[in-house]
């Protein structure tokens, strides 16, 4: 194939994967400010807390503007031959690139600075869970991921103990999300004792009724590193598919912007 053709068949190969990566983009954007003026509809669909579908309608935004961003530098770049704005669209990969190493090894290297602040953080949302009406957004959010782990607590349920409520009640509390779906006591199919005439009306605690608590025996943090191994191998698919991605539109946007050299440069056309 001649020269010409080559950077022919880079340059609209380079419009069309961006072209799909901007469609994908506003997909992605519109999901997320859907996700985030619709959150009941999704809350009663998914069981997903209202903080948890905060956060994912943000990252859904975020991640759509930056792809439709970069789709049109590399859709615009490559099908005028602009110069600068396949240089802008490398320096973006290379970015991005970079990031995901910085990230990996930071998560790698300070897995154990990580894993304490978070226990700090997650024992914090424990000890004050249910002082605050109506409930905050870390206290449902903590709710949503004992449920979806079947976990109770960060080390053990045993953390839930240090909780104000349950310490200065004279009833027998436990979360009520560290037993899943289990109907409450008095409620029909639930093998525990009848529930007295006095219940307590707390928002998120259930009462044992001096029974042992019947909760999840795993800790959360266990919860979360049997996730990460059971799924590490998509992760690491994933992250490595993402980066040969990367590394693979750099060199060919690197390649095109190269063969234009600085008498093609079609940027003075728009000025």
């Amino acid at each position: 194939m001649s020269r010409k053709g080559c950077i022919a068949v880079t340059k609209y190969f380079l419009f069309l994967f961006n072209f799909f990566f901007f469609l994908l983009g506003g997909l992605l954007f519109s999901f997320g400010l859907w996700l985030l003026f619709d959150r009941d509809s999704f809350a009663a669909v998914l069981g997903s807390a209202y903080y948890a579908l905060k956060i994912w309608s943000y990252i859904f935004c975020g991640v759509g503007i930056l792809t439709m961003w970069m789709g049109f530098l590399g859709c615009l770049g490559s099908l005028k031959e602009i110069k600068c704005m396949l240089g802008c669209y490398f320096a973006f990969l290379l970015l991005l690139f970079l990031a995901q190493i910085i990230i990996g090894i930071l998560v790698y290297s300070q897995s154990k600075t990580l894993n304490r602040k978070v226990g700090d953080y997650v024992t914090e949302i424990i000890e004050h869970y249910g002082t605050y009406n109506p409930s905050t957004d870390e206290e449902e959010s903590w709710d949503f991921v004992q449920m979806e782990f079947q976990c109770c607590g960060w080390i053990l349920s045993n953390d839930w103990m240090e909780n104000s409520i349950i310490k200065n009640s004279s009833y027998h509390l436990y979360p009520c999300s560290c037993r899943g779906n289990v109907s409450q006591p008095g409620q029909p199919g639930n093998s525990t004792t009848a529930a007295p005439t006095t219940r307590p009306k707390i928002a998120g605690f259930c009462n044992s009724y001096g029974q042992p608590w019947s909760v999840y025996e795993m800790g959360c943090m266990d919860g979360v590193q049997t996730w990460l191994t059971n799924n590490i191998v998509t992760i690491v698919g994933i992250s490595l598919g993402i980066a040969l991605m990367e590394l693979c539109l750099m060199t060919l946007s690197m390649f095109l912007c190269r063969t234009i050299g600085p008498n093609y440069d079609k940027l003075a056309r728009y000025s």
